[in-house]
């Protein structure tokens, strides 16, 4: 018997749909919106392939970027967490070809209050991204741009070659 934990979390998420409600896969390719700040939150997502960028979008119209997305993420699940059906906070980006994995947000809830454990590995998920974010936020918070790029690329270096991701060359 694996200890839930060792699951790989893809393995949960699928666990977290029933026969009724079949996890959608969906592919993205480079630079396409998977949603948008203000959309209505109906689905979260699994992401099994690729990376997705999450930025803050502000009134000025500038962009920040938040958090990338690796491989083996949960996101989109802002409004499981505030319990309101609140619209989406962030824009997300396929930042390389991706492929999700994405149920009805009502689906998730349901399964999450039947199998407390699937919570509990849900949060590790989340609280790694956390973590994530809050280390681009001090990167990003150094004055100079030079030294502020530099450290973002060296956080995005480190990142994506410990998950072997592979670039695709186009």
């Amino acid at each position: 018997m694996v200890a839930l934990q060792d699951r790989p979390l893809a393995n949960v998420f699928r666990q977290l749909s029933s026969g009724a409600f079949p996890p959608v896969v969906e592919t993205y390719e480079r630079g396409k919106t998977i949603f948008f700040p203000g959309d209505p939150a109906e689905r979260v997502y699994f992401l099994l392939r690729g990376a997705v960028k999450l930025s803050r979008v502000y009134e000025a119209g500038e962009e920040i970027t938040v958090a990338l997305l690796r491989e083996n993420s949960v996101f989109g699940v802002l409004s499981l967490i505030t319990g309101q059906r609140a619209d989406r906070f962030y824009h997300a980006v396929a930042f390389t070809p991706v492929e999700l994995l994405s149920l009805p947000i009502e689906q998730v809830e349901k399964s999450l209050k039947e199998n407390p454990e699937l919570s509990m590995i849900m949060l590790q998920g989340l609280s790694s991204r956390i973590l994530q974010t809050e280390m681009m936020i001090e990167t990003l918070a150094h004055r100079d741009m030079g030294s502020r790029l530099v450290s973002f690329l060296l956080i995005l270096c480190r990142d994506f070659w410990r998950s072997g991701s592979r670039w695709h060359h186009h």
